[in-house]
C-alpha cells in the first residue's frame, strides 16, 4: 500500500470519526463559550402541584418549591446556568396584585442590572394568560421574559412540567427570542401574550391563540419562530407605587338579564365595567342602558365577548359613540379587565383615549 493510500484511508477515518462525534448546539456552547444566564422566578401552580387524596387526580397546588422544581429537571445545566427565586406559592386562582407588582419589579431590576440574559416564570395556568398580558403592558423587554406552567402536577405519571419548563428555558436562552416580548410557553408551543387563552380544563393542550395563532413551535432539539419581531406599537404603561390597581369588574351577559349585576358593581365601587357580552360583546336592553347609566357616573365601559374568539367591533348593534363605550377588539374579557385597570391607573379615561389604547396595544 502506498503512502498516499494510507494517508487517503486516515482522512476518511477522520472524517467519519467527525460525523459521528458532532457536539449538539449545546454541547458546543457548554464548550466553547459561556452559557446564557436564565432566572427563574416561581410562584406554585400546578406545576409546583402534588398528589392529594381526594380524588385519582386530585392534587395541591404549589407545594414544591422552585429549586426541586429545576432539580427534577435533567439537561437544564446543558442550556443555561440557571438561578431560582421563589415569588410566591400559591395556585394561581389565587393569583393577586400584589405577585404581578412583585414580578414586575423583579424583572425591571433584573434586566437594568443586567443580571440574566432572560426570564422564566413558572405559573399556573388558570390565570397565567392574565399575567403574561398584564407583564406585557408594564415591561418592554428585549430580553425574553416566559411563562410556563403544566396541566397535571409534578407526582402524576406522565407529568408535563419538567419537559414545559425544559423548554421554556430553551426559549429564554435562545437569542432568536428576543424582541418577541413576554411569552407562554407549554406543550411544544410558543405564544404571545396578547393572544393567547386557556381552553380546556384539563388537556395539556389547553393554550391556543384563536385570532392569530402561536408565535412559534420548540422541541428538545430546535426553536422554530413563526412569527417576526414587531416593534412595540407603545410604551409600556406606568406601574402604579403599590398595588392593589383599580376595581375593574367582569359582567357576564346571558339571556334574561337585568341591571342588578351592573348595578351592584357600580355601587361596590366598580371604576370600570367589562361585559363579556353574547355574540359580538351584546346584551340586554335593561344591561345595556345600566351600562349607560354606569359611564354617566363616571364608570368606563368595555364591551367584550364571551364566545372566545373574534373580534368585537363599534356601533354595530350597539351605539357605542352616543353611549360611551369602548370595545375590546380582539381581547377576551379578563385581558380588557387587566388593560382597564392599567388605564384607570394611568388616568385614561375617556372613551375615545380608552378605545385609542385598546387599538394600540398590538
Amino acid at each position: 500500500m502506498t503512502r498516499k493510500s494510507v494517508a487517503a484511508i486516515a482522512v476518511i477515518l477522520l472524517l467519519q470519526i467527525s460525523l459521528f462525534h458532532t457536539p449538539t448546539w449545546a454541547q458546543q456552547a457548554t464548550s466553547t463559550a459561556t452559557l446564557p444566564h436564565i432566572i427563574v422566578l416561581t410562584t406554585g401552580g400546578t406545576i409546583a402541584g402534588q398528589a392529594s387524596n381526594r380524588s385519582a387526580i386530585g392534587y395541591q397546588a404549589g407545594k414544591l418549591s422552585g429549586a426541586d422544581l429545576v432539580a427534577a429537571v435533567p439537561g437544564l445545566d446543558h442550556l443555561a446556568t440557571v438561578s431560582v427565586e421563589q415569588i410566591s406559592s400559591i395556585g394561581s386562582q389565587d393569583m393577586n396584585d400584589k405577585v404581578w407588582f412583585d414580578l414586575a419589579k423583579r424583572i425591571k431590576e433584573i434586566f437594568g442590572k443586567s443580571e440574566a440574559d432572560g426570564v422564566v416564570i413558572t405559573h399556573g395556568t388558570d390565570t397565567m394568560e392574565e399575567t403574561a398580558f398584564f407583564l406585557s403592558l408594564v415591561l418592554s423587554p428585549d430580553k425574553p421574559v416566559v411563562l410556563v406552567g403544566s396541566m397535571r402536577p409534578s407526582t402524576a405519571v406522565s407529568a408535563d412540567g419538567p419537559g414545559n419548563l425544559y423548554e421554556a428555558v430553551e426559549v429564554a436562552a435562545s437569542p432568536r427570542a428576543r424582541g418577541h416580548g413576554v411569552l407562554v410557553v407549554l406543550n411544544d408551543t410558543i405564544h404571545g401574550a396578547r393572544l393567547v387563552t386557556k381552553t380546556n380544563t384539563t388537556s395539556v393542550q389547553t393554550f391556543t391563540s384563536p385570532d392569530g395563532g402561536p408565535v412559534g413551535y420548540v422541541d428538545p432539539a430546535s426553536i422554530r419562530f413563526a412569527m417576526p419581531v414587531v416593534a412595540a406599537a407603545r410604551p409600556p404603561y406606568a406601574l402604579p407605587a403599590a398595588p392593589p390597581l383599580p376595581r375593574v369588574d367582569i359582567i357576564y351577559a346571558h339571556a334574561n338579564m337585568d341591571a342588578a349585576l351592573i348595578d351592584d358593581a357600580v355601587k361596590g365601587g366598580a371604576k370600570g365595567l367589562v361585559l363579556a357580552g353574547v355574540g359580538d360583546g351584546n346584551g340586554s336592553q335593561a344591561a345595556i342602558d345600566a351600562l349607560a347609566n354606569a359611564v354617566k357616573q363616571g364608570v368606563i365601559v368595555v364591551r367584550a365577548s364571551r364566545t372566545g374568539s373574534g373580534f368585537v367591533n363599534r356601533n354595530v348593534e350597539v351605539d357605542d359613540d352616543k353611549l360611551g363605550f369602548a370595545v375590546a377588539l380582539d381581547l377576551n374579557p379578563q385581558k380588557a379587565r387587566v388593560l382597564c385597570q392599567l388605564l384607570i391607573a394611568n388616568g385614561v379615561t375617556s372613551p375615545h383615549d380608552v378605545q385609542d389604547a385598546f387599538a394600540g396595544t398590538w
